[in-house]
């Protein structure tokens, strides 16, 4: 509703109230009067009716209000199906590449994800007032730059397509091992970010980096119940109950990493990061035991990654697996050669220690926990660090 308001109406502002106001009044008069037969068409018309309402409020002259009427449109839409392209408008304006980051990843929470300024305020440790002035500064923007709210072109896609899987990604990772705070897991913002996966990938069915990342976050989530033991302490993937991972959420993933596998042999489609990423979770994920895992493909696949993406996090993940299949000497050879760009990474430093611990250099080792303990935010993860620092001290 908000998607094909802010359409009609080309205001954020407006598109918001009016919905809010249709809901309000559907929460008076439906349990008084009975549902209508058609409660989204009744909520629809209502929300465009309350639009017309407050600009003709908010207006101070009559060529104002003559503009907002000018503006509203009353031509049934056309049938669109499930999704409509309104959304796909909505999602590529809030992730717009002239916003900063931070103010996409607040106005995809706010306008696609229904939560309250509060809700994403506390998501993201910042002061109710802060964020709802940076949700204002964006709408602003988005207005000042004359943003067209409209379907994405198929070169809008290509260009900003990138992005939008970013902020999605960034909430999802965001919820499932927080960066600060109390709670090491947000499970309200994990699920949001599979949602918007979810309606992206309705939206955009045949994008491979779509389907890549839904299933990437559909795999890792999978094993959220086994993440952090009953004492608030981050749990390994070795280490895990692989009992309590959810299947159906693997099953799902899976389905997908072998649908973007056959496009890929069929030569129809060049894996992305996401695709990538999505395959290496897979292969942990329908591994039996830890032992079980397949670390040689981990590596090749790691390699590819490199190529599509030679980021020093990447490159680091990709000696945590070389040490699993060369040795730890092998891993902490190309480990520390990141060392310049992932000095401020606390995974760094905890893939260092723990390279160290089983080389035996128990000194360097405990210098390297020391360090990734500082530099962790997240709860789980520092009662984990500090354990396995205890553990080699003594």
């Amino acid at each position: 509703m908000i998607a094909g308001l802010a359409r009609r109406f080309g205001s954020l502002d407006v598109a918001e109230e009016a919905a809010a106001e249709a809901f309000a009044a559907a929460a008076e008069r439906w349990p008084r009067e009975g549902v209508p037969p058609h409660p989204g068409g009744w909520l629809s018309t209502t929300a465009t009716r309350k639009a017309i309402d407050w600009l003709r409020r908010e207006s101070q002259r009559d060529a104002k209000h003559k503009a907002a009427m000018i503006v509203h449109d009353d031509t049934p839409a056309e049938p669109t199906g499930p999704v409509g392209d309104d959304r796909l408008r909505l999602v590529f304006t809030c992730c717009h590449p002239a916003l900063a980051m931070e103010a996409r990843v607040a106005l995809t929470l706010r306008l696609l994800g229904g939560l309250t300024v509060a809700e994403i305020a506390r998501a993201f440790l910042v002061q109710e007032t802060a964020m709802a002035r940076r949700i204002t500064r964006a709408k602003a923007k988005i207005k000042a730059a004359r943003i067209p709210y409209r379907v994405p072109s198929a070169g809008d896609i290509r260009e900003r397509l990138a992005g939008v899987l970013a902020v999605i990604y960034l909430v999802f990772n965001e919820g499932y091992l927080a960066g600060e705070g109390d709670d090491p897991v947000r499970a309200d913002l994990t699920d949001e970010a599979i949602r918007l996966g979810r309606l992206l990938r309705t939206l955009l069915p045949d994008n491979g980096e779509v389907a890549g990342l839904l299933a990437l976050m559909l795999l890792t989530d999978a094993r959220r119940r086994a993440r952090v033991s009953a004492t608030g302490e981050l749990v390994t993937l070795g280490e895990q109950d692989r009992g309590a991972w959810d299947r159906e959420l693997i099953a799902e993933g899976s389905a997908l990493v072998r649908e973007r596998v056959e496009a890929v042999a069929r030569g129809t489609d060049l894996p992305g990061r996401y695709q990538l990423l999505a395959a290496i979770n897979a292969v942990h994920t329908t591994a039996r035991t830890a032992a079980e895992t397949d670390w040689a493909a981990i590596v090749a696949l790691y390699g590819q990654l490199a190529r599509v993406d030679p980021s020093p996090i990447v490159r680091l993940n990709r000696a945590v697996a070389v040490a699993e299949v060369d040795g730890p000497g092998a891993g902490l050879a190309e480990t520390d050669g990141l060392a310049p760009a992932l000095d401020g990474y606390h995974a760094f430093h905890a893939a260092r220690a723990d390279l160290l611990r089983r080389l035996g250099r128990t000194g360097e080792a405990l210098t390297a926990y020391d360090r990734a303990i500082d530099l962790a935010g997240n709860p789980a993860e520092r009662a984990y660090l500090t354990r396995r620092r205890d553990q080699l001290a003594a």
